[in-house]
């Protein structure tokens, strides 16, 4: 039986034992550590390495969605499913373009959770109950963006708030494009780039990229584009 290394973290210690001791009782898991806080579970992930990490959405310091992403970015092989108060659609979709391996309601059962561990720690997704491949998620999330999108739509070309510069900004974004790269694309500066990044942010009334992607295709005014994944 392969074994599949965990961490969890969560603010709150007697869930986040909970969760521990449920697992436990998993022959195939075995709990390296816990997390009171999005930091800490960062800096465990990169020493110790798990197969997966189980992290509460909203947490002091980095947040769930953030770890995610700064993991994802950073390319490390840890996969991660996180663990929400607030199970909506629009936090699913926002968790898998942040690179989450599964997503989930706190209210989940331990014996449904271990599932969904054991999928994503063999490189499937978890989501909506669903448990996918990559292009299976990729279908998923377009017609959920699709659906979100008919429901925002207006007669006429859409309005948004943004220059047309900030538009090619976030076109970029969606993309999965880092700073350095839209600078080099667009032939501007890094720090121009931040400022256009900042500024859709203020716009649009969200605190970071993935939550300005879903913002702006929820109302239709970029498309999401998963052909890297795909060819």
């Amino acid at each position: 039986m392969n074994e599949i290394t965990l961490i969890v973290a969560d603010d709150h210690p007697l869930f986040r034992q909970g969760v521990v001791d449920a697992l436990s009782l998993e022959r195939d898991f075995r709990v390296l550590a816990q997390a009171a806080n999005g930091s800490e579970a960062f800096d465990q992930i990169v020493s110790l390495k798990p197969q997966v990490a189980i992290l509460d959405v909203n947490m002091p310091g980095l947040n769930g969605q953030q770890v995610t992403h700064r993991v994802a970015s950073e390319h490390l092989p840890t996969r991660i499913v996180l663990l929400t108060g607030y199970d909506d659609i629009e936090q699913a979709i926002h968790a898998m373009l942040a690179g989450a391996g599964g997503y989930c309601a706190k209210d989940i059962e331990p014996r449904v959770l271990a599932n969904m561990v054991r999928a994503v720690a063999e490189g499937k997704f978890a989501v909506a109950g669903n448990v996918f491949n990559r292009r299976e998620l990729d279908h998923w999330m377009d017609e959920q963006i699709e659906g979100a999108r008919r429901s925002y739509s207006e007669p006429g070309a859409p309005f948004h708030p943004l220059s047309d510069r900030e538009m090619e900004v976030l076109s970029c974004v969606v993309r999965g494009m880092s700073n350095k790269e839209i600078a080099s694309l667009l032939g501007i500066s890094h720090q121009t780039v931040k400022n256009h990044v900042t500024s859709i942010l203020r716009k649009f009334g969200v605190e970071d990229r993935t939550q300005a992607v879903v913002y702006a295709l929820k109302r239709g005014w970029v498309k999401l584009q998963f052909e890297q994944e795909r060819n």
